[in-house]
C-alpha cells in the first residue's frame, strides 16, 4: 500500500474551509462558457454511451454532481472531507454522496460509465497519481469515460497556508506539465481522446487543462 499520509491533511484543510469554499466558489452556471462546455461535452458523451453511473471524484458540496444530475446523467458524488459531503447532502438530498479516497475507491471493478476528477487530483502527490488514475481504469467499464480538469504548470509545488477566507490550511498542491499528466494517463490503460490548454485570464495567475479519455473496449 503506498504511503497516503498526505490524506489526512487534504481531509482536515477541507473540513475547515468547507463552509467558506460553498460560500465563495462558483457553480457550474457561473462558469466561463468553455469551461461550461467542457462538462456538457462530458455529460452528453457518458448519457448517449449509456455504460453506467458517473463517479464525480472530489466532488466537494456536490454543485457539479448536481450539474451532471441535471442533464440526465446518472451521477454519485465522493470526497475525503466529511465536512464536504454533510453540505452537498444538506444541498442535494435526491443525489447520492460518500466519503472516500480517490486512491482506494470504494467501487467494483468495471462498475461506471464514466469518471470525473473536477480540480480534485492536484493535491494528490505526482508519484501517487498512477495509483488514482489506475483505481480509475479499474472502475470503469470498458469503453467508459474519464474527465480530468485542473490546474497545471511546470513542476511546482505549492505550501499554502491559507485559503478560502483566510483559513488555515496544511495541505500542499503540485502543478504538473500538461504533457505529463496525460503521460500518467495513458500508462494508466486510458486512452486520450482530447486534450484543452487555457491560459490565464484576465487577473487569473494558473493555466488549467481538460483531458478527455477512456478505457478501452475488450478485444
Amino acid at each position: 500500500m503506498p504511503n497516503v499520509s498526505y490524506l489526512a491533511a487534504v481531509r482536515k484543510s477541507y473540513d475547515t474551509v468547507a463552509s467558506a469554499y460553498f460560500e465563495r466558489v462558483k457553480s457550474p452556471a457561473e462558469l466561463d462558457p468553455l469551461s461550461r462546455g467542457l462538462l456538457d461535452v462530458f455529460a452528453e458523451t457518458v448519457r448517449t454511451a449509456g455504460l453506467g453511473p458517473v463517479a464525480d471524484l472530489g466532488c466537494g458540496p456536490g454543485r457539479v454532481t448536481a450539474h451532471l444530475a441535471e442533464r440526465n446523467v446518472p451521477a454519485f458524488g465522493m470526497d475525503l472531507s466529511p465536512a464536504m459531503i454533510e453540505l452537498a447532502r444538506d444541498a442535494h438530498p435526491g443525489l447520492s454522496f460518500g466519503v472516500g479516497s480517490m486512491t482506494s475507491l470504494p467501487i467494483a471493478d468495471d462498475a461506471l460509465g464514466g469518471v470525473l476528477a473536477y480540480y480534485s487530483t492536484h493535491h494528490t502527490p505526482p508519484e501517487l497519481l498512477p495509483v488514482v488514475f489506475g483505481e480509475c481504469h479499474r472502475t470503469l467499464v470498458p469503453g467508459g469515460h474519464v474527465m480530468l480538469a485542473g490546474h497545471v504548470g511546470v513542476g511546482q509545488h505549492l505550501r499554502p497556508t491559507q485559503a478560502y477566507g483566510g483559513l488555515p490550511v496544511s495541505y500542499e498542491s503540485y502543478l504538473l506539465p500538461p504533457d505529463r499528466l496525460a503521460e500518467l494517463l495513458k500508462q494508466a490503460g486510458l486512452v486520450l481522446t482530447a486534450r484543452l490548454v487555457e491560459e490565464p485570464g484576465e487577473g487569473a495567475e494558473r493555466t488549467f487543462a481538460t483531458f478527455l479519455a477512456r478505457k478501452p473496449e475488450r478485444p
